[in-house]
């Protein structure tokens, strides 16, 4: 009978072919801008992980499915070799969809292969590359996307309508402070930049129970909100301005907005979604509050009538992405994971709708840039 690693990994595998299953050749090839990545990418990449991770070094005889691939699908492993660079990804039409389709297949039974004699070394890096394909099974979503936003035909990823929103009515929940532990806990996966545990000292704060909806937001917009300087950081100003922003990224205007459904009316009680860092700061001060630091949502997150919490939108903390005291990162390739990336971006904190199932925990920090606005991200205020 299967046991639980296989399941994981026979079921991630599944999973992004079955978002990728929507799109065309065409659509797969497509990219919009050198931060998303084409969805034909992303199965050869989180395949090339399996392959150049675990097969290579740990299957004995394991052949390459193809000894030029690499180079083309290596993200930013640098000690893995040269690498085809991210903006010019949407330029590969070779390998076709079908060839990286047979490269999945290929190195899928070469896993099967290898379960059932992996060590516990090889298991844990089985599990993180099942946990890095789910990170990808989200990218590949917002990266189409933004693709489809760039057709002015704005066709739909997925047909129908969205599930209407039916969130509670606000309130603010308040925490008492104190000294906590912070960070990953007990058995189960976490990626390395949740750890270690570790002490903090939080003041008494409270937290909304839900996220900010498109209604809400939109009283911001009437406000004048984009047209404020002393509501904005100075370089989320300077992004206003330069850039034009009017509104959160896919609204069409203040009824309709663009999403994985294509084209619909915007729910007034859904929650407010691609938004920068810089525009949850900015209404959060029109709000007459602020934004959770990563460690007050962690603490909050636990709270009774906390909702919203990972099925919405990843949440905008006031969090920079440093490393947890004590944080070292794993010796070899692995180590180039998280690590590398702790400057210049903010935490998220939570997960979207597009997260796969059981992929996001209380302790679990994405992190962006704070002027990226592709990703399904929102905002919760705190006071």
């Amino acid at each position: 009978m299967p046991d639980e690693l296989s399941l994981l990994l026979r079921s991630t595998r599944a999973e992004s072919l079955a978002r990728a299953a929507p799109l065309t050749e065409e659509d797969a090839q497509l990219q919009s801008m050198p931060d998303a990545s084409p969805a034909k990418w992303h199965l050869a990449h989180t395949t090339w992980f399996f392959e150049t991770l675990v097969l290579q070094p740990h299957l004995p005889g394991y052949a390459l499915f193809d000894a030029r691939w690499p180079q083309l699908f290596n993200s930013y492993y640098e000690s893995l070799g040269p690498r085809h660079a991210r903006p010019q990804r949407g330029l590969l039409s070779r390998p076709g969809l079908a060839e990286v389709r047979a490269y999945r297949t290929h190195v899928d039974q070469a896993l099967a292969a290898l379960l059932p004699q992996a060590s516990p070394a090889v298991r844990e890096l089985l599990t993180l590359g099942c946990h890095h394909e789910q990170q990808h099974q989200e990218l590949l979503l917002t990266d189409i996307l933004h693709a489809f936003s760039c057709n002015p035909l704005l066709p739909a990823y997925t047909p129908g309508t969205p599930a209407p929103s039916t969130p509670p009515a606000q309130r603010w929940l308040a925490h008492a402070g104190g000294q906590l532990d912070v960070g990953h806990a007990g058995a189960g996966f976490a990626f390395d930049n949740e750890g270690p545990r570790h002490a903090v000292l939080l003041q008494p704060f409270e937290i909304s129970n839900r996220l900010v909806t498109n209604a809400e937001y939109a009283e911001f917009i009437h406000a004048g909100g984009y047209r404020e300087p002393l509501l904005w950081l100075s370089d989320g100003w300077a992004l206003v301005q330069a850039q034009g922003w009017q509104r959160p990224l896919y609204w069409l205007d203040e009824e309709r907005a663009f999403g994985l459904h294509g084209v619909q009316p915007l729910q007034p009680d859904a929650p407010a979604l691609h938004l920068s860092f810089h525009e949850a700061c900015a209404y959060a001060e029109w709000a007459g509050a602020r934004l959770p630091t990563e460690f007050e949502w962690e603490a909050a997150s636990a709270l009774p009538g906390f909702a919203q919490a990972s099925d919405q939108a990843w949440q905008w903390t006031r969090s920079s992405y440093q490393p947890y005291p004590g944080f070292k990162a794993a010796a070899g390739a692995v180590g180039e994971y998280n690590g590398k990336f702790m400057v210049g971006q903010q935490v998220l904190r939570g997960g979207s709708l597009a997260t796969p199932a059981g992929h996001a925990r209380p302790s679990y920090r994405n992190f962006f840039p704070p002027a990226a606005r592709w990703q399904f991200s929102g905002l919760r205020l705190a006071r």
